[in-house]
């Protein structure tokens, strides 16, 4: 690869501002371009960015020669169609959360990113926060003993408006998706996939679930304990229990900095402070992959995403979530 990775911006909506203006942390990474459905978006976030090339069409964008990674930042009914188009022209694509709305459709970009050796990732970006990875290394080296729990949680208070994205159907829009999807991976990260699915949930008028809970159970033993909202702001805090100790996370578990390890009473703080919001390490993910000659991620692999997917794809059956049409 060249000295620096040079990015195209699918999408111009917040997403992609937050990860444009994170990836300036990095010095091996330039934005070269982006894209949009019209041109007049593309210009306009071109200039509030100072990126040189502005593209009116998806496929103009991953056709450009001068782009070497495309990141997907649509809403999520788009991705699909996004990514296809990106792994069609043979570009690293880098997906936001999640890949699809259902396991099959995000089967079928795997397959075509694995059968074209075109480089592939989810845009978690938990799975890369130096905190949440240091707190993988300590589960797996014991310091808690064997996990026997996972509680997390992800509420927000978002006022009902529906023609914004999370309160849209048509646009993927509920809570499962867009905020469900970190509990249920932060309890992969330590438990794995589980052998039971049990959840309930409060469905709007528009056909989205707003409040929703889940309790996952394994052949381990141990349990997870998650929950997701739209209507309520609550501690986005987490704990991972084990049968020596307990990891303790503060509010917005999904991106910290730092954690605390507890043994009984007495406590160790780790602090793993980082700039800036924080994406810039799952594109560093994807820089060092794709300079070692990687087409999936080690640290977000893409049968994990599959795994979670499949998770999130029971919870909706048995909430009764439908985005079908």
């Amino acid at each position: 690869m060249a000295d620096r990775i040079r990015w195209g911006i699918l999408s111009t909506g917040s997403i992609a501002s937050t990860f444009v203006e994170d990836l300036r942390l990095l010095p091996d990474a330039t934005v070269t371009a982006v894209g949009s459905r019209t041109a007049e978006s593309a210009e306009r976030f071109a200039a509030r960015h100072g990126i040189p090339r502005a593209h009116g069409s998806w496929q103009a964008l991953v056709d450009d020669p001068e782009v070497d990674a495309i990141y997907v930042a649509t809403p999520h009914t788009a991705h699909f169609d996004a990514t296809m188009l990106s792994l069609a022209a043979g570009k690293a694509t880098l997906t936001e959360k999640p890949f699809t709305l259902d396991v099959e459709s995000s089967e079928i970009l795997v397959e075509t990113a694995r059968s074209s050796g075109v480089f592939l990732m989810e845009a978690m970006w938990t799975r890369c926060i130096p905190a949440v990875r240091r707190m993988v290394e300590l589960v797996a080296e014991g310091v808690i003993g064997a996990p026997t729990a996972v509680h997390a949680d992800f509420g927000m208070q978002v006022p009902f408006d529906e023609a914004h994205r999370l309160w849209s159907r048509k646009l993927g829009g509920g809570g499962l998706y867009d905020v469900g999807i970190y509990p249920v991976t932060f309890a992969h990260l330590f438990l794995g996939a589980p052998s039971s699915v049990q959840a309930w949930a409060r469905i709007s008028e528009g056909g989205i679930d707003q409040n929703t809970g889940i309790l996952l159970g394994y052949d381990s033993g141990a349990v997870a304990a998650l929950t997701c909202s739209l209507v309520g702001d609550s501690s986005r805090r987490a704990t991972i229990t084990g049968m020596e100790g307990r990891i303790e996370v503060p509010r917005d578990f999904f991106h910290p900095q730092g954690f605390t390890v507890w043994h009984g009473d007495r406590a160790e703080t780790v602090d793993l402070p980082f700039e800036g919001a924080g994406y810039h390490f799952e594109a560093a993910e994807v820089h060092r992959c794709l300079r070692e000659g990687l087409t999936e991620s080690p640290l977000v692999p893409l049968a994990d995403t599959l795994d979670i997917l499949t998770v999130l794809d029971v919870v909706r059956v048995k909430v009764g979530l439908d985005y079908s049409g």
